[in-house]
């Protein structure tokens, strides 16, 4: 079999299992009043719960403008890496500026931008891990996290989903030089929170890194938007933070927060950071006018809404809306086999099953004007394919409402 052939052949095997991805086209800037270009190049309006935007801020006037203004300011790009000449001021600034949001959190913080949260990811665990590092995994980590631990070659062990005491048990067995706990704050898919006063209690006590991806955290939780060490109230020089910018922030790129001497050994060996070249400085200057909104009052106006629309959601179905950690609860069976899962996030999953249901049911939903993707395998273990809802600050009550009735409607029919 040639190369096309076999390819081709694995593109079938793909369809036959209902797992070919594909792409939708949106005209315009993102709002949950989107618009979708359709296989005839026809556009059609729809209601979107499909963004990680949650604040809104993608589209806000002020963060367009500061990116626009960037733009006149520095121009289209960076040029180079930032060990070269591609790290500007502005991006110095934001450095400083992220480091001051953790520093109630991490002693002498210090910060690192990076132009993705994938990028962040890949060059923190190959910086601090090695062939002589044992590192612990959660179960439902990102990708980004598990590709991280490849790229260092370090040893992996994963325990399972929220189980702080599988963990212990592995880490009293661990004989590695050096051990690093890896976890996302909030999980992307199941939208529940990592119990982390717990893994940092295991960190501490088995001199171990514990690295914290928040990607669906800050901008949204804890006081002040500050993310899961300000939701959880955690303070130690263990912790390596890493937040992304193109969720709440409604921009793009990371940064990495971290006591000094981390962040300056990421900078002298992490290689995704050395051989980028630099984001845009304008995007900088576009996520500190985010920072002005999410962190001040306007965000927790943004916030509120934020949490009030999830509270809608979750009652329309019966379920409650305060879930704290892993351990908060089990699912909410809400008609036809579905499952809303427990979160108190703007991430609301609702499991369905087989993969061609949770096909069929996004295809239904879209049919009425409502755009909710269907996640499947290997995204989510088989077997729990799932709608993923997500919210945002600048839904209305009214398009919660509308998606609320339209899945029970479809719920009805399929009982």
């Amino acid at each position: 079999m040639n190369g096309f052939a076999d390819l081709r052949a694995r593109l079938a095997a793909l369809d036959q299992r209902w797992l070919r991805r594909t792409r939708r086209v949106v005209e315009g800037g993102w709002t949950p009043a989107a618009r979708i270009v359709e296989s005839d190049a026809t556009g059609r309006d729809v209601l979107a719960f499909c963004s990680n935007d949650y604040l809104g801020l993608a589209t806000h006037t002020a963060v367009v403008e500061a990116l626009a203004a960037g733009a006149r300011r520095f121009g289209a790009g960076s040029g180079a890496s930032p060990l070269i000449s591609g790290h500007n001021a502005v991006h110095r600034d934001l450095e400083i500026r992220f480091a001051e949001t953790q520093s109630p959190h991490i002693p002498t913080a210090r910060a690192l931008h990076f132009g993705t949260g994938y990028l962040a990811n890949l060059a923190v665990i190959s910086a601090l891990a090695d062939r002589e590092t044992e590192v612990f995994s959660e179960e439902l980590n990102h990708a980004s996290l598990i590709d991280g631990i490849r790229l260092a070659y370090a040893r992996r062990r994963v325990y399972p989903h929220g189980n702080a005491e599988a963990l212990e048990a592995m880490l009293q067995d661990s004989t590695a030089r050096r051990q690093v706990i890896v976890t996302d704050a909030v999980f992307s898919m199941d939208g529940d929170l990592a119990p982390l006063p717990r893994l940092l209690a295991l960190a501490e006590r088995h001199d171990a890194w514990l690295v914290i991806d928040d990607a669906h955290g800050f901008g949204v939780l804890g006081p002040g938007g500050r993310g899961s060490l300000a939701h959880f109230g955690l303070h130690s020089d263990r912790i390596v933070y890493m937040a992304t910018l193109g969720k709440a922030m409604g921009v793009g790129g990371a940064l990495v927060c971290a006591h000094e001497d981390v962040i300056e050994w990421l900078i002298q060996r992490a290689r995704p950071y050395i051989y980028s070249t630099a984001a845009p400085p304008a995007l900088a200057a576009a996520v500190a006018t985010a920072f002005d909104i999410a962190l001040g009052a306007e965000g927790e106006r943004l916030r509120t809404a934020l949490h009030t629309h999830i509270g809608r959601l979750r009652a329309a179905f019966g379920a409650p809306a305060a879930i704290e950690d892993a351990d908060g609860g089990g699912p909410e069976r809400v008609g036809a086999g579905w499952r809303l899962l427990p979160s108190s996030t703007p991430i609301q999953p609702i499991v369905v099953g087989g993969n061609d249901a949770a096909l069929a049911l996004a295809a239904a939903l879209l049919d009425r004007g409502i755009w909710v993707p269907a996640i499947r395998p290997p995204t989510v273990a088989e077997g729990t394919a799932r709608l993923r809802v997500t919210l945002s600050a600048v839904h209305t009550a009214e398009q919660v409402d509308r998606l609320t009735a339209v899945l029970k409607e479809l719920m009805t029919r399929s009982e």
